[in-house]
């Protein structure tokens, strides 16, 4: 199960995200999401737990804890949306416009 993992402290490692989590079961991957540009952290990330009840112990007990002095938002993972073509005013692909009828 993928689980989300929210308003991470900045300085937050994937080792001490791990630490968290193996504390209700077996962690199979631990992944803090960062800024392509700077390579810090961008406050959240995602850890996959192989066993269903094991991964939703883990969302009730860690949903709200402190983790150096962040309450932690912890859910299941959503699937990721497709992205859309930017503003919300259809799709401007295409050509300019610019001076019809001359």
């Amino acid at each position: 199960m993928n689980i989300y993992v929210g308003n991470l402290p900045y300085d937050a490692t994937e080792e001490l995200l791990r630490q968290a989590f193996e504390a209700h079961g077996g962690v199979s991957s631990v992944n803090i999401i960062k800024d392509k540009y700077s390579g810090e952290s961008r406050g959240f990330g995602f850890v996959e737990m192989p066993n269903k009840d094991e991964a939703m112990a883990a969302i009730a007990g860690l949903n709200g804890t402190d983790l150096n002095g962040r309450a932690l938002n912890v859910n299941e993972a959503r699937p990721r949306t497709e992205r859309g073509g930017g503003g919300g005013r259809g799709d401007r692909r295409g050509g300019g416009g610019g001076r019809r009828g001359w």
